[in-house]
């Protein structure tokens, strides 16, 4: 969401089968550069019942792109510049829960960020900003994905703690049973530093975890198999595709101002004074922060 009236586009990042979805017209694939770097692919742009959509595949189709190596600046920074203002992020992980088995989504809304080889910001040296992330998912998209999800009849769990990991190893036991004790509900790779570079962006961000499997800790873990696991990624695809058609509807009107100001984030958060700020870093940030930073 950026200013006030600024018209819905919902940006969906995930993997390549959830953007088959019935009825979605008008598609082309379109590559948005970025003073980041490369993103992950071109965008695929579209239209869903009236309502603008552009779709981001994390990974690249054909999955080139391992968790670590993702341009998450990129990717962000792209999908602000094609006027996103709702990002909804599909993503498969492992259960912590014995009750999260393999086929539950999980709205997380917080996070636990274990990775240390990843560009977290998009600000540094030259202009700094410390953006809130106390409460790091818009709750108006958890409400909305809450809804269709139940209409869909998907086994839905509002709320949760996503561990995320570097990888792109799994964890170990000992890994898997640390994050047990920290309360943490499921484990993946990929929504940090997402969910933060969305904030800074100031575009409303929600993240759906797609269980696949329990993490190692569980006692049944090593005798699942690959084709067991695959099955799975597959059902959860064809309910990731139907949530986002469900959910589409309930996001193409809203009021002006997201009652979470995700997309007032920058307004308190840059520190660095006007006449000491960086020239080629305000230029840089000209799509995430040139609201607050003027031309």
């Amino acid at each position: 969401m950026s200013e006030p009236g600024t018209p819905p586009v919902i940006g969906v990042i995930g993997g390549s089968g959830v953007y088959d979805i019935d009825g979605l017209t008008d598609t082309r694939w379109e590559a948005v550069t970025s003073p980041f770097g490369e993103p992950s692919d071109e965008l695929l742009f579209g239209d869903l019942g009236g309502q603008a959509m552009v779709f981001l595949p994390r990974h690249g189709r054909g999955h080139r792109v391992p968790p670590g190596e993702v341009n998450y600046r990129a990717n962000i920074d792209a999908l602000k510049r094609a006027g996103v203002t709702d990002i909804i992020s599909l993503s498969a992980c492992g259960s912590l829960r014995e009750a999260l088995d393999p086929g539950t989504f999980v709205i997380a809304d917080q996070f636990i960020d274990r990775t240390f080889a990843r560009e977290k910001s998009f600000f540094g040296t030259g202009l700094v900003a410390h953006v809130a992330l106390g409460h790091p998912v818009c709750p108006r998209l958890g409400d909305a994905l809450e809804a269709a999800g139940k209409a869909a009849g998907i086994h839905m769990v509002r709320g949760g703690t996503y561990l995320v990991m570097e990888g792109p190893q799994f964890s170990t036991v000992a890994e898997s049973e640390l994050y047990r004790h920290w309360n943490c509900d499921v484990i993946g790779m990929t929504n940090m530093p997402e969910a933060k570079l969305a904030r800074e962006a100031e575009i409303c961000y929600a993240t759906v975890a797609m269980v696949t499997d329990y993490d190692c800790w569980h006692p049944d873990h090593d005798h699942v198999t690959v084709d067991a696991i695959i099955k799975v990624v597959m059902e959860n695809a064809d309910k990731g595709r139907d949530l986002v058609r469900r959910v589409t509807p309930a996001l193409a009107e809203r009021a002006d101002s997201c009652p979470a100001g995700c997309h007032r984030a920058l307004d308190d958060a840059v520190i660095t004074a006007s006449k000491a700020r960086d020239a080629k870093m305000i230029k840089k940030l000209d799509a995430v922060a040139g609201r607050v930073l003027g031309d």
